[in-house]
């Protein structure tokens, strides 16, 4: 199966697919480049414009498009960033990715927008019923994959991403996708 992890820069989505090694072809794609080169199979990233590979014929889309103008978390700021057009841009970034014809489309995003811009959301998951301690409540739309199953649910609600101190790399932090969902991901979807 040819997978695409759309707007990954960490490499742990991609590297959780490629650990199954029962032969996907998997990338990554973003802007920056990964933070690592995978253990399993070197130079599997584009850093590029995603919609720029979308043409290679894949099988499976994960796409993690960018949030900051989507969340509820950032509401304080819609008025002016209706006001600039960035808020359109990324609900028009995030439905030129739903609208792939690409047979199977995970696309995750926080609590936000596009769930009146688009529709609801297929399943909410929290990263407590994957194996970490922690409260960040993700919305999974989906095209043909069934809703993840919860792997391993863990006492702890800790709210450690929300609460991050500002800085030059939060953004980066917040957006990075945890292990224990990353797996459970691949676990469930590669053979789906």
């Amino acid at each position: 199966m040819r997978i695409l992890i759309a707007c990954e820069y960490s490499g742990i989505v991609r590297d959780a697919f490629s650990a199954k090694n029962i032969g996907h072809d998997v990338w990554s794609c973003d802007l920056l480049p990964t933070e690592k080169e995978s253990g399993f199979v070197p130079d599997r990233h584009f850093t590029c414009d995603v919609f720029s590979v979308l043409d290679l014929e894949w099988d499976l889309m994960i796409a993690f498009p960018p949030c900051t103008n989507l969340c509820v978390s950032g509401a304080r700021w819609f008025a002016s960033k209706r006001a600039t057009g960035e808020q359109q841009a990324s609900i028009e970034f995030f439905m030129k990715l739903a609208k792939q014809q690409i047979p199977k489309i995970a696309i995750e995003n926080p609590v936000g927008i596009m769930s009146s811009h688009f529709r609801k959301p297929d399943q909410i998951i929290q990263p407590w019923q994957f194996g970490h301690g922690e409260t960040k409540a993700t919305c999974l739309w989906l095209k043909n994959l069934p809703k993840l199953t919860p792997t391993n649910i863990v006492e702890g609600r800790e709210q450690r991403v929300w609460k991050m101190a500002p800085g030059p790399n939060r953004w980066k932090e917040r957006s990075r996708t945890f292990t224990g969902i990353a797996s459970a991901m691949a676990d469930q979807w590669s053979n789906f």
